[in-house]
């Protein structure tokens, strides 16, 4: 707190108007440092951030549908495809941070090796519960689950006995109340829940990396824009590190 204290600083004497909500939909990847951002900045500015957290996919509708909404956290690909379908328009993108996909276990349970393609099969077939996030919800990691589970020719055997969360949030709570024996998301979800949880990332050849963007319209207010300062600076950068994300690899 102590190293963006300048910055919170500078946003209250930029800051126009006091008691401005503002309304930010973000994929739950973000979701640790993002809540402790919004209650710095409150207690700096007197604004009021409402963060709502989802899947990538339904936060990125979620966004869509709410004439009110501030700020839109969600994947690079669907920001970059709702530009492209002119649903956003007018605004401005700030690259956040990647994460990865990647496996949980409830701690001081049995560790499987999952550190190539036969062994995470051998693993999947082994547990005896798991769970991930549902893909008709647009979670990014589910989705991406699916498609390796049917590589893997096991796909039928592992959604017999698979529970299919709202979100990675629900997925890790499924996890660290011992209720399954897998789960699969993002690793910084993992890691915001309990980083004694994280098995490990999927085999290099089931790599999923996925880019995290904020966008915002240029037509927001000062508060709205000082907000987006602060989650984009450095300090706001070093919480999304702390948290599990890594730095933005530009593809």
């Amino acid at each position: 707190m102590r190293t963006m204290l300048p910055l919170l600083l500078s946003l209250v004497f930029t800051s126009s108007v006091f008691g401005e909500e503002l309304k930010v939909y973000a994929a739950a990847a973000v979701k640790a440092p993002l809540l402790e951002l919004a209650a710095e900045y409150e207690a700096a500015t007197g604004h009021k951030v409402t963060c709502v957290f989802d899947t990538a996919g339904a936060t990125a509708q979620r966004f869509h549908d709410d004439s009110g909404a501030t700020l839109l956290i969600t994947t690079q690909a669907l920001i970059s495809e709702a530009e492209k379908t002119g649903r956003l328009t007018n605004g401005m993108t700030h690259r956040l941070a990647d994460t990865v996909g990647g496996f949980a276990v409830p701690p001081g349970s049995a560790r499987p090796d999952i550190s190539t393609p036969e062994k995470l099969k051998a693993a999947l077939l082994s547990a005896r519960r798991i769970a991930f996030s549902d893909p008709a919800r647009g979670a990014t990691v589910g989705t991406h689950f699916m498609k390796v589970i049917e590589s893997l020719g096991i796909k039928d055997e592992v959604l017999k006995k698979a529970t299919l969360a709202p979100d990675g949030v629900e997925t890790m709570r499924l996890v660290l109340q011992d209720k399954v024996d897998l789960g699969v998301t993002q690793v910084s979800e993992v890691v915001q829940a309990n980083p004694d949880a994280l098995l490990g990332t999927f085999p290099a050849q089931f790599d999923l990396a996925t880019t995290f963007s904020l966008w915002y319209p240029s037509t927001s207010s000062a508060a709205a824009k000082n907000f987006v300062t602060l989650v984009t600076g450095p300090g706001g950068r070093a919480k999304l590190t702390k948290d599990g994300l890594r730095p933005p690899i530009q593809r």
